[in-house]
């Protein structure tokens, strides 16, 4: 009988150190979720645009779109979430483009037509690289940028937010940390000795001197609502924030009227170009 008891108890160890093994081998595969395949252009939702390729400081060659709502207008600099790619976020960029906004949105390096393989160090450099070309390429001025990031998004616009001098941050359905988030979907592990990744949100944000904007969903069953709460303490004023209903990759959809209502008195408070 103890022999029994400590052969099973041994087997169930085992199992749960290959576990602790893969999760720390395949971190990178559990969070980046890219899609190479382009499945539809701004042109599907009635937005002409402009295909644009533009290089990072480590030699890559990163590709996404700038769709134009005027010379006069403020520029969004997009980041999407870990899954799919820009093709993916046509309703974000027509509801911005509806607001009166240009849409610069792109895909990280190993995501849609972007060289090379996601990592946190290359999503920071795309990000530079990204800001660098609107910028120094277009031109723009920083006070007519508004960095705006959704998910693992957020926490990239974040950590450039943070270094740079936006008109404004635009964070939603972001999670507090990597740390944070890992030890809220896996419990049972010890995520905090394991994970080989910061994107410590909360860290970028106290950083932050331009206005931000927060969203998050209170039925997010991704990044739990508590995340979003806990970032817009942090932050800094001025700032705002609204709690949407649905998913965590559809509240700004489910709740659209709010949510355009708010971000648009927002951006007409805070930045140079006023919406209408």
């Amino acid at each position: 009988m103890i022999k029994s008891l400590v052969w099973t108890a041994g087997i169930i160890a085992a199992g749960y150190l290959l576990i602790l093994l893969l999760m720390y081998l395949f971190q990178a595969q559990m969070v980046y979720h890219p899609a190479k395949q382009i499945g539809a252009d701004p042109s599907a939702a009635g937005l002409p645009f402009e295909e644009v390729t533009f290089g990072t400081a480590d030699g890559l060659q990163l590709h996404g779109w700038f769709v134009s709502a005027g010379d006069s207008a403020s520029t969004i600099l997009y980041f999407h979430g870990n899954a799919g790619n820009i093709s993916g976020r046509l309703e974000t960029i027509r509801l911005l483009h509806d607001l009166g906004l240009n849409v610069f949105i792109f895909d990280y390096r190993g995501y849609g037509r972007s060289e090379g393989t996601p990592s946190e160090t290359g999503t920071y450099r795309d990000a530079s690289a990204a800001w660098d070309y609107l910028t120094q390429t277009r031109g723009i001025g920083e006070g007519r940028i508004i960095t705006m990031g959704r998910s693992l998004g957020g926490s990239i616009a974040a950590w450039l937010a943070a270094r740079k001098d936006p008109a404004a941050a635009v964070i939603e359905s972001t999670f507090i940390s990597a740390a944070h988030l890992a030890a809220d979907l896996y419990p049972w592990l010890p995520v905090r000795w394991l994970l080989r990744f910061d994107y410590h949100t909360v860290a970028y944000l106290q950083n932050i001197e331009a206005p931000v904007f927060m969203a998050h969903s209170r039925d997010d069953e991704v990044v739990p609502f508590r995340h979003g709460k806990a970032l817009f303490e942090a932050a800094r004023k001025p700032k705002m924030f609204i709690a949407l209903r649905g998913s965590h990759a559809s509240g700004f959809l489910d709740t659209e009227i709010k949510y355009r209502r708010h971000l648009r008195a927002f951006l007409d408070q805070h930045t140079l170009r006023k919406v209408h």
